[in-house]
């Protein structure tokens, strides 16, 4: 397999460049960034290309500008695949406080789907459709949230939330539609309806059901988790969005402490 820099020299090699011009190109880039880290010398390019050295993140992004690549991309020719920083994430550590996910969740990461089923498959009955699945591919993730991506965020419900259990399991992932910040008076049945708000305040994040109280908002949680509930004056929290997709594990009663 060739080696990043063999790919770097290619590419220079392919759009004419010296070594002199990457060098004066990489200069005009420190000038505009204020700082010599984006500065190239003739000594280190060879390094690059010839001997393996592993450029700085501030000369790949110059190498990337001068030579018009995508950083991602030649961030994965040094084995650094940015489309598996969620999974990496969610694999090392369990974070215990609620928290927006600010990882590239919504165009990088691709998961396996079902690309091809068996077509007497009735989904009105539940089915086991793993035996049922005759392909499977693989597709963004982004593709999988609807069809309007600008409002929709991910977070992670804390591995020591069980504030809205068993409603939200902890460690779920939480799609959040930004778009559904105006807080839902009526038009459910039952607290398995209810609009779920992911909220945002001076110390954290919470998820929970909203109410607005004298134009302060009260936040409640489920009724087993015994969580009190939460006032915020006003300016103290805002609603970053409603809930509207959950990917859970089943298993979650497992950890949850005996006193909780």
């Amino acid at each position: 397999m060739e080696e990043a820099g063999q790919r770097l020299k290619r590419i220079r090699e392919r759009l004419n460049l010296r070594y002199r011009d990457v060098e004066e190109a990489s200069q005009r880039i420190a000038e505009r960034q204020k700082s010599d880290e984006f500065a190239i010398a003739l000594s280190r390019l060879a390094d690059i290309e010839n001997k393996g050295t592993v450029p700085s993140i501030f000369r790949l992004y110059s190498l990337c500008t001068i030579y018009r690549l995508d950083l991602t991309e030649v961030l994965g020719w040094y084995g650094v695949a940015l489309n598996q920083m969620a999974a990496d994430s969610m694999a090392v550590l369990d974070v215990p406080a609620t928290h927006p996910l600010r990882l590239r969740l919504d165009s990088n990461v691709e998961v396996p789907v079902p690309l091809s089923l068996d077509p007497n498959v009735d989904f009105r009955r539940t089915t086991y459709i793993s035996r049922m699945i005759q392909r499977w591919g693989r597709l963004p993730l982004m593709l999988l949230g609807g069809n309007d991506q600008k409002s929709q965020r991910y977070a992670m419900l804390g591995t020591d939330d069980w504030s809205m259990y068993p409603y939200l399991a902890p460690g779920a992932l939480l799609l959040i539609d930004e778009s559904k910040r105006k807080i839902a008076a009526d038009g459910w049945r039952d607290e398995n309806e209810r609009p779920i708000y992911f909220v945002e305040h001076r110390q954290g994040h919470l998820c929970g059901w909203c109410n607005l109280v004298d134009g302060r908002l009260l936040m409640q949680f489920a009724p087993g988790a015994k969580t009190p509930p939460r006032l915020f004056a006003e300016n103290e929290a805002d609603i970053v969005g409603q809930v509207v997709g959950v990917a859970t594990r089943l298993d979650a009663w497992r950890r949850r402490p005996i006193h909780g």
